[in-house]
């Protein structure tokens, strides 16, 4: 264990949390209220929420209680004053007010992890998912100096959007050890809780597919080669809605020259260890990636809380006839595919030296 480790589980770090009364910003709050180096300090949201206590202020989604150290805290507005002892700023605001907010949080020198899409084409901002791209992190000091006026503490960093999180993990796991991959094509089955709450109408999404997610599309391309830096040559993807609450499982084909056969694709998948496991993450799955063996694996049922939802779930991996292999992937859209990866990477960020610490 590390001297910052030793610190950190002695001394706790203050956080606030953005948008805390929404979908997101509920899930933030149930993780980190018993996180072992953060405590939640200040909650953000609307002005009708402002000034009532958050337990009076949430409509509770969860399906445990509101933690009791949060219940009586005083949601405040957005506005970086009530969060100016905060070392971490964790946002699950929604994109229509997410841009103007976190900018202003990262103008008043404060680290904003966001999980909204506003900042993520920005390439001074990090798009990151803590078990696939950490070194982006080393993109923060330039995102700092080049801001006008420059900035000694704030900064703002990204994860992707759940789909793409799901995707890139065992991408990048493939990549690593059969070299760059020349083509993918990807449907994903996306859970309704993806469209927030209250979500897709019932006269829609019952006894119904949607096939089309606005913008999805287009989304889970760019994000993909931002994250892995070029990494696909191709990159097709297909988005569809569907009745489930919470995971987001894909098919997925992949090719690369020369092609690796299934069980060498299992084995390199199932080895992948990602810096925020070697690290000492607190928030890291134990498993990146958890290879099924089973032909009817994963399931959004079975499978999505596996390990907190930390990681992802591929299973059904086999020989393709149009590419070369392809497989299945299970990832909890608002655990790894938000909320979750938002604060490892905040964990990654404190034990790399980029969010400047004072600890409580």
């Amino acid at each position: 264990m590390s001297n910052l480790h030793k610190i950190l589980d002695e001394k706790l770090v203050r956080v606030g949390v953005l948008g805390a009364t929404g979908t997101v910003g509920q899930r933030f709050i149930s993780l980190l209220s018993n996180h072992p180096w953060f405590i939640i300090h200040a909650l953000g949201a609307s002005p009708r929420s402002a000034g009532k206590p958050y337990a009076k202020a949430a409509n509770w989604k969860q399906t445990t209680p509101i933690p009791s150290n949060v219940r009586e805290i005083i949601v405040q507005e957005c506005k970086p004053e009530h969060f100016s002892d905060c070392a971490i700023v964790f946002s699950g605001l929604d994109a229509d007010a997410a841009g103007d907010i976190e900018g202003a949080f990262r103008a008043a020198d404060l680290a904003v992890f966001s999980n909204a899409k506003n900042y993520r084409r920005d390439p001074l901002v990090p798009l990151i998912v803590p078990l696939v791209n950490d070194s982006h992190l080393s993109m923060v000091p330039q995102q700092q100096a080049l801001h006008q006026p420059p900035l000694q503490k704030g900064f703002i960093l990204t994860n992707a959007n759940c789909s793409t999180t799901g995707l890139v993990v065992p991408l990048r796991a493939l990549e690593k050890s059969f070299g760059p991959i020349e083509a993918c094509f990807v449907t994903t089955m996306q859970a309704i809780s993806g469209a927030g709450y209250p979500g897709v109408s019932a006269l829609d999404i019952v006894d119904n597919i949607v096939p089309y997610i606005g913008g999805e599309e287009e989304k889970m391309e760019w994000e993909t080669l931002k994250i892995l830096g070029g990494i696909a040559e191709e990159d097709g993807e297909n988005g569809i809605r569907h009745a489930l609450t919470l995971p987001s499982p894909r098919s997925l084909l992949r090719a690369t020259a020369p092609p690796p056969s299934p069980q060498q694709v299992r084995e390199a998948l199932a080895a992948y260890t990602p810096q925020a496991q070697s690290m000492g993450c607190p928030s890291a799955p134990v498993h990146a990636i958890f290879v099924h063996e089973e032909p009817d694996r994963p399931q959004p049922r079975l499978d999505r809380y596996y390990q907190d939802g930390a990681g992802v779930s591929v299973g059904r991996v086999r020989q393709c006839a149009v590419l070369d292999i392809k497989f299945v992937v299970l990832a909890n859209n608002v655990s790894i595919g938000a909320a979750t990866s938002s604060i490892i990477n905040a964990e990654l960020a404190v034990l790399k030296g980029v969010v400047k610490l004072p600890i409580m």
